[in-house]
């Protein structure tokens, strides 16, 4: 089972100082846990938000770029198969309160870094707990 999936973090969010709801306490030390994958979606929306709002980063380009690195991944692939199988251009302002564009941008990155298909209702429940932080 992909590292994502055991932890119930299908972002493979690594380990930090900022804490999310649902988050617990893993047996690994370099990725986050999570209560349940809804959890973790949460995470991957909310992160991505905080991408946009506080970093400025509003395009998929720039989403990707933050989130995985080219100094730990092949970074345009990863922004190649994201932008394809989400339908989101990489260049173009993206509102993160827009459901639709980021469940599936967030279901095609959990196909990246997970290397199969997620579950759409854990996906919905993921962004119905973050839309109840606004």
């Amino acid at each position: 089972m992909p590292r994502g999936l055991r932890n119930r973090n299908p972002g493979n969010i690594r380990r930090s100082s900022v804490r999310y709801k649902g988050e617990t306490e893993g047996s690994d030390t370099a990725f986050k846990t999570f209560r349940t994958m809804a959890w973790g979606y949460r995470a991957m929306f909310v992160l991505l938000h905080t991408y946009r709002v506080r970093h400025g980063i509003a395009t998929l380009r720039g989403m990707i770029a933050r989130w995985a690195p080219p100094a730990e991944n092949d970074t345009e692939a990863y922004l190649r198969t994201v932008a394809r199988s989400s339908g989101v251009d990489p260049d173009t302002a993206i509102d993160t309160r827009d459901r639709p564009a980021m469940t599936r941008i967030v279901a095609a990155m959990a196909r990246v870094e997970n290397g199969m298909a997620p579950d759409e209702e854990e996906i919905a429940e993921g962004w119905r707990l973050f839309r109840t932080d606004f």
